[in-house]
């Protein structure tokens, strides 16, 4: 039997965490034919098939589980003994992978990015924007970042950016026309402008006061899937949005929109930073969150 290498091996793995050549090939940044042919060659060397594999999936065979079973271990040990190695020379190196929603990777990238970059020339920042709440170890990311409600409970959170508020916000001109809702229920018989998740369900919108929480699914004949246009669409007078404060901040300063229900809008837990609890952290993550905590409004 051949002796199969380091990167055979390592290959194998990232294939049988994904369970998928394309996203496996992806995040090791190869091409599926190129990685499909690593694991042929394995699989040679080996004698033994790995991998079961159709059209629509890939699963392991049991000879395939077993070495996985010993191999994890194995690949954990050596990414620790190379973080010691970054650790001596003093400067973390590699690619560090983070998943974030849209405002959180505007945040990192205006408060946080710079610095880091400027810190640690030798790191390959790939920072990921995407709506959707994905498995991040499943899709090969280091760290995520979503609302700290979000944030699954296995992971380790690390909060920045401070406290957010989400506000009911309509423009002066659709007012004229209306009374003013006083409480969430009174939003049935309003115009709203409903949103679109990422995972293709409408949001329902969230309110509280005095610990009573309420959370209604809004009537309206317009839907949207972004934070943005759903300030542009108020604004425009097309009736009542619910949005992040910050969106609408510039809008509200020029009087295109007001808030309404402000009692019933009090400030949540903002973003936070999560990576897997049971991991070893990398070293390019650990820099990372030392120069986030820095950037004044970390939450910790």
């Amino acid at each position: 039997m051949m002796r199969p290498s380091l990167n055979d091996l390592a290959a194998f793995a990232a294939v049988a965490g994904h369970h998928s050549f394309r996203k496996a090939a992806d995040a090791m940044g190869v091409s599926r034919s190129a990685l499909s042919h690593t694991i042929s060659g394995l699989e040679r060397k080996l004698g033994i098939r790995l991998l079961n594999r159709t059209t629509r999936s890939v699963s392991l065979t049991a000879a395939g589980a077993q070495l996985l079973e010993r191999l994890d271990p194995v690949l954990q040990d050596l990414d620790q003994a190379l973080d010691a190695l970054s650790d001596v020379r003093g400067a973390p190196r590699g690619v560090l992978r983070i998943n974030a929603n849209k405002s959180g990777a505007e945040f990192l990238l205006n408060q946080v990015v710079p610095r880091f970059l400027d810190l640690h020339p030798e790191v390959e920042l790939d920072l990921v924007s995407e709506g959707r709440l994905i498995d991040i170890v499943e899709h090969g990311f280091d760290a995520g970042v979503r609302l700290l409600e979000a944030v699954p409970r296995d992971m380790v959170a690390v909060k920045f950016g401070g406290d957010i508020r989400f506000i009911a916000v309509a423009a002066p001109s659709y007012l004229q026309n209306c009374e003013p809702p006083q409480t969430p229920d009174d939003l049935q018989a309003h115009a709203c402008i409903r949103q679109r998740l990422p995972s293709g369900k409408r949001y329902r919108w969230e309110f509280s006061r005095h610990g009573a929480e309420v959370t209604i699914d809004v009537p309206g004949t317009l839907t949207l899937d972004d934070n943005d246009l759903l300030v542009q669409a108020a604004a425009a007078g097309h009736g009542i949005a619910y949005v992040p404060e910050p969106v609408a901040r510039a809008r509200l300063a020029s009087g295109q929109l007001v808030t309404v229900l402000d009692p019933w809008c009090p400030p949540i837990p903002g973003l936070a930073l999560y990576y897997p609890r049971n991991r070893h952290m990398p070293a390019t993550l650990r820099a990372f969150i030392d120069v986030m905590k820095t950037a004044g409004k970390s939450g910790g």
